[in-house]
């Protein structure tokens, strides 16, 4: 009778765990955007095996500050931007929401832009799959519960499978991987502080934290659920940069042994036909198309929730439209300002991606000040306050993205 009585528990955590995850799985999975994909890209290309230390390191960051973005979404009930606007007044909150957007902006036309490239190199025109792309994102959204749009997103996040099955058909050398991932390697090379930069932009997001914290408050995880939920946050961290590191052991394996350096998921795709055959580059666009589909659906509700809460407008998917107009209107111009700009033809998308990238990691430490502030404060946070670890790694953090950030405008000049 004990072990049926310890089964009937650890059957109990499973099914709780299943109900909680989410919001971590997704977003870090989402953090493989077409940006991410196309950093990672670059990053294997150019360096090899060399830089997958720094994917094993931005775990432990990429943890540390979703954890402390989730817990005060279940401590307080309300998101990062709500807790600005009231502890620190409207025109803080507005700058941060004004960086916010623009860097948000670029990064959701980059995922629309990584639509355009994913139906083309599967042979369909960008003309037709990208309309068609945002009218499923904008129609999902508009007419969806929160469940509901979860479980879609988490079904789009299994784009994962195919980044992971094209670096298996590659056939890597997995003793160089094991050893260039506990060694670190070091380089004051522009290009390689421009990918490590780029690699912490695209994986520690503002956005990310934004949308962490404002799912979690919506979905209306308790303090007694944290547990679960901050397993969530540690398991899909894990995942996501699972699959970071499998596109760079793709690249690394193949281009950079070639000698192909690439700077764009689709070059990417297109580069492993003739090194690992077609079913490479027919897994590497697929994962292109999920991972794009999946962001392009996150982003703008990211932007949405942060300016509705700013702003103290109703906001949330679980809201009908006559509830929330602003938070659907301002999703809907999002989807419709990024489709136009990626249909113009001849625009340079590839600077777009890497500028919104930029603006990430400029944004990135503005916003960890004001979250570590919050997550500090006792009267917000009571015994769910930061420990000494965290405020130490997330301090350690904003420092060296802001040392990288002005290192790499200084190499610029």
């Amino acid at each position: 009778m004990r072990w049926r009585t310890r089964l009937g528990l650890i059957g109990q955590r499973i099914l709780m765990f299943l109900a909680i995850l989410g919001p971590g799985l997704i977003t870090s999975s989402a953090d493989n955007d077409a940006p991410g994909i196309a950093t990672y890209s670059m990053a294997g290309s150019v360096f090899g095996f060399r830089f997958l230390w720094v994917i094993l390191w931005i775990t432990f960051g990429e943890v540390v500050i979703l954890e402390m973005a989730a817990r005060m979404g279940a401590v307080t009930g309300k998101g990062f931007s709500d807790l600005v606007r009231e502890e620190y007044g409207v025109r803080e909150t507005f700058l941060i929401m004004l960086g916010l957007m623009i860097a948000n902006f670029g990064t959701t036309a980059a995922q629309f832009a990584g639509i355009a490239a994913a139906s083309e190199l599967l042979g369909v025109s960008r003309y037709i799959a990208v309309p068609i792309a945002a009218a499923m994102i904008w129609f999902l959204v508009l007419r969806g519960s929160y469940r509901y749009v979860e479980k879609v997103l988490l079904v789009l996040a299994s784009y994962a499978i195919c980044y992971i099955a094209s670096a298996i058909l590659v056939k890597p050398d997995w003793g160089a991987i094991a050893h260039n991932f506990i060694i670190p390697t070091f380089s004051r090379d522009r290009q390689y502080l421009i990918a490590l930069l780029a690699t912490v932009g695209t994986t520690i997001t503002p956005w990310g934290c934004a949308y962490m914290q404002a799912t979690v408050a919506d979905k209306g995880v308790r303090k007694e659920e944290f547990a679960y939920t901050r397993l969530d946050v540690s398991v899909g961290a894990v995942i996501g940069n699972i699959v970071s590191a499998f596109i760079i052991i793709a690249t690394a394996a193949t281009l950079y042994k070639a000698g192909i350096a690439v700077d764009s998921a689709e070059e990417a795709a297109r580069a492993l036909a003739p090194l690992a055959g077609e079913w490479a580059e027919f897994l590497f666009s697929i994962g292109l198309l999920g991972a794009s589909l999946l962001a392009a659906s996150v982003l703008p509700l990211s932007t949405t929730y942060a300016v509705c809460e700013a702003f103290g407008w109703e906001r949330g998917i679980n809201r009908s439209y006559r509830e929330a107009p602003i938070f659907y209107n301002l999703y809907t111009a999002q989807i419709v300002l990024s489709t136009l700009l990626v249909l113009i033809p001849g625009i340079p998308l590839f600077p777009l991606m890497w500028l919104s990238q930029v603006a990430n990691s400029v944004l990135l430490p503005f916003v960890l000040i004001f979250m570590l502030k919050l997550a500090n404060n006792p009267r917000i946070m009571g015994d769910w306050r930061n420990g000494r670890g965290t405020n130490i790694f997330a301090t350690i953090l904003a420092i060296l993205v802001s040392i990288a950030t002005v290192t790499m405008f200084f190499f610029s000049t």
